[in-house]
């Protein structure tokens, strides 16, 4: 829900295809995106078999497919379909080609590397596109939204899935000594981001409809997981605030910086990884919308 841009922190599941990872540790961005699609696969999975498709698909594209999050919860609800993965980030790609050859799944997968903001690739006729939270970091969202709709299949579908924000993961009065710690890095994330990705947290209802979709349905899928939480759990909430702590720290105070510090520090007393109550916070939303 699957799946960067080359603005600090990257949004989990973001995988636009469009100057994809630049300036981000490639190694960390790619185990963020896996982490999230194992902490949140029974989520994704509701997306997928929710969306209105009229009949199933056999041709499906997935925009910004990062490692595959969404190209796999795809080829699982639809087991008679192959789908086109578009990034831009090779190494991505390289690595949803092996799990897809891991899983006896090469045959049905195909990838396309590709910057959406500067050239729209052949990608056939497909019945279902898929683009999670891939949207928001399109450079002209509007003109993305006709390729798409000019792409698709007359009927087809086009799922946009949007982050609703960051996910959270202590509780409300933690830290002991700087409780609301996490808020105050949101805020000050949500205003960094707001200059850099002013399509962040839009309405993309009004676009479809004004790219020549019609809006068949829309949902906004709520997380709350544990605790008791996983050892992924632990390592999805320790890499998602070291890139909430990229954007945020220039906007927090020291005391506030120095604790999140002492969070982040695999090897200190306070690691997050040490901590029994983590839970997973955040929303999905997602807009269901026919090419007529």
């Amino acid at each position: 829900m699957t799946h960067t841009s080359p603005h600090a922190p990257h949004d989990h599941g973001a995988h636009a295809a469009h100057r994809h990872g630049q300036g981000l540790d490639a190694d960390g961005q790619a185990e963020i995106l896996e982490l999230d699609a194992e902490v949140l696969a029974g989520h994704i999975a509701s997306i997928t078999a929710w969306l209105p498709v009229e009949a199933a698909p056999r041709h499906i594209v997935d925009l910004g497919s990062g490692t595959g999050t969404g190209t796999f919860a795809l080829l699982e609800r639809f087991p008679g379909a192959e789908v086109t993965a578009v990034d831009t980030s090779a190494g991505h790609l390289r690595r949803l080609r092996e799990k897809a050859a891991a899983a006896g799944l090469a045959d049905r997968v195909h990838t396309v590397l590709a910057d959406l903001d500067t050239a729209w690739p052949d990608l056939g006729t497909p019945q279902l596109v898929w683009a999670s939270a891939s949207m928001h970091h399109m450079a002209d969202p509007g003109h993305t939204l006709r390729q798409v709709h000019d792409t698709l299949a007359p009927g087809g579908l086009f799922a946009v899935v949007e982050l609703a924000g960051f996910p959270r993961f202590l509780p409300e009065d933690a830290p002991e000594d700087r409780p609301g710690l996490e808020e105050r890095c949101h805020a000050a994330l949500d205003r960094h981001l707001a200059e850099h990705m002013p399509h962040r947290g839009a309405d993309w209802g009004p676009q479809l409809t004004a790219a020549g979709f019609t809006v068949e349905d829309e949902r906004t899928v709520s997380v709350n997981i544990g605790p008791p939480h996983t050892d992924a759990v632990g390592r999805y909430a320790l890499g998602s605030l070291r890139r909430v702590r990229d954007g945020a720290a220039p906007a927090l105070a020291a005391e506030d910086l120095a604790v999140l510090d002492q969070l982040l520090d695999t090897d200190g007393p306070r690691s997050i990884l040490r901590r029994g109550d983590l839970t997973v916070r955040t929303e999905r939303s997602v807009w269901a919308a026919r090419r007529t």
